[in-house]
């Protein structure tokens, strides 16, 4: 492993005294892989990605390393995450039909654990400030098959004047000094000094403002780092409580291995150790800090009534999508329909009027409209469980590395399918859409995903068709 920081190893050493030792030696060890089993699929069964031990804390959390290229993967069955970092959205634990706000959400492990709670129920708003993150964020949003979500790309301050007292429960994993990250990612080391922290506590003071102007009366804010530094921890909730009389620290049950947050290190309140802290020498993950906070019921005074987002279909839209719905969509009702562009959506009912709000995405993306036609999308392939669906077509893995690759194939028994739009699956959940015409399946994997598996797809395909000869 790089060297730590200058600075670092005798901050940390003044700070935990006989257990220094054991802290600097965790960053030699090596860090445990870990993901989560996705429970908006139909089938949750691994299929191609191995694991024999659970993680300490949560229903849906496995250890084991996670393939990009696996089934598993682009079906959006799982979702790479390091075992501290789950432990967020367990204690955020949203209850069905919240409103939820995950503040700087990118690249989406806390969006798509807390979506995991809502269940589909409720309204998400997922935001992050970088447009380039907020692409990520979206793209695993849609992987993961979240029907209930709407994708930000603001600044606190703008998304704010947005929402005001509106959510239930707001999760602020806050921009932060990055410590506990050095383990597994050394090149953050590249960004610290002993002023660093500072700095960025400063920062998530800014957002915290603008996070408690979004937060209804007796709402819960959910405050987190990867970070070890008091500066932008135990110090940063000392601030809101100062600042904020009317919020409370709520205790957080903290499984073995969790550590209390340390009051001795910020203003002395004892309030201060009901927060978590967790520490890579006490448990199996890196390091993370998670407060919970209260507001008091009467706090603020109730959001105000705002305009809910409407459809605007065209006439011949409208009909394009009834005649795909009825052909394809047994059993799958939409919500607020919406275009943007030729972009078709089903936005979740709680959706706000958009205007001033950079949405990448607003609910389901159902797919594009073409010149006197509807094409569905892989955001629709990857939210519906195929019993949802009238034409389904179940992949081998010989046809799905032919899919995923691109290629075009004739499907096996064609004589029991007639011609028209599949979805396409594999181990039960589905993989995307293709048109069946006399046969042959064409492909509309997105050209940008599009990737090799190990299997030669040319040979494949070829067997494929001499199987139908």
């Amino acid at each position: 492993m790089t060297a730590l920081p200058d600075g670092f190893e005798n901050k940390y050493r003044q700070l935990l005294g006989a257990e220094a030792d054991e802290f600097i030696a965790s960053f030699e060890q090596p860090v445990i892989k870990a993901f989560r089993v996705n429970p908006l699929k139909a089938q949750q069964e691994l299929y191609d990605t191995k694991s024999d031990k659970d993680t300490v804390w949560g229903q849906w959390g496995r250890i084991g390393n996670v393939s990009g290229h696996s089934v598993d993967h682009t079906t959006g069955l799982i979702y790479s995450q390091e075992p501290s970092a789950q432990l967020v959205a367990e204690i955020a634990h949203p209850k069905a039909g919240e409103k939820v706000l995950d503040l700087a959400a990118a690249p989406g492990g806390k969006t798509t654990h807390l979506a995991s709670f809502l269940n589909q129920t409720g309204f998400l708003v997922t935001n992050e400030i970088f447009r380039k993150r907020a692409t990520v964020l979206s793209e695993n949003v849609e992987r993961f098959g979240i029907q209930n979500a709407l994708v930000t790309n603001h600044a606190p301050a703008e998304l704010a004047m947005h929402f005001p007292a509106y959510f239930d429960r707001i999760v602020l994993d806050a921009p932060c000094s990055g410590e506990g990250m050095f383990r597994k990612d050394p090149g953050a080391m590249q960004y610290w000094d002993v002023d660093y922290p500072a700095r960025c506590a400063k920062l998530q003071r800014e957002i915290l403002v603008e996070a408690m102007k979004m937060l209804k009366p007796g709402g819960e804010l959910i405050y987190s780092t990867c970070t070890f530094a008091p500066e932008e921890d135990e110090q940063v909730v000392a601030w809101l409580l100062e600042n904020y009389p009317a919020l409370s620290v709520v205790p957080i049950d903290k499984p073995a291995g969790v550590d209390n947050g340390r009051p001795e290190w910020a203003d002395g309140n004892p309030e201060l150790a009901k927060t978590a802290r967790l520490f890579p020498h006490h448990l199996d993950g890196e390091g993370h800090f998670i407060a919970k906070l209260k507001l008091a019921d009467e706090a603020t005074e109730e959001s105000q009534e705002r305009k809910i987002a409407q459809s605007n279909l065209t006439p011949e839209q409208q009909k394009l999508w009834q005649t795909f719905q009825a052909e394809l969509l047994a059993d799958f009702k939409t919500e607020t329909l919406l275009t943007f562009g030729d972009q078709l959506y089903s936005a979740p009912l709680e959706t706000p009027a958009l205007k001033g709000l950079k949405v990448m995405r607003a609910g389901i993306h159902l797919g594009t409209f073409k010149k006197k036609r509807f094409e569905p999308s892989l955001a629709l392939a990857l939210a519906l469980h195929p019993d949802q669906l009238t034409h389904i077509y179940a992949l081998t893995d010989e046809e799905w590395a032919a899919y995923v690759h691109g290629e075009t194939f004739f499907i096996r028994e064609r004589e029991k399918y007639t011609n028209g739009w599949y979805l396409l699956t594999i181990n039960g959940n589905g993989t995307g859409f293709g048109k069946l015409v006399d046969g042959q399946m064409k492909n509309f994997y997105p050209k940008g995903l599009r990737f090799q598996v190990r299997t030669n797809v040319s040979d494949l395909v070829q067997n494929l068709e001499d199987d139908m000869y």
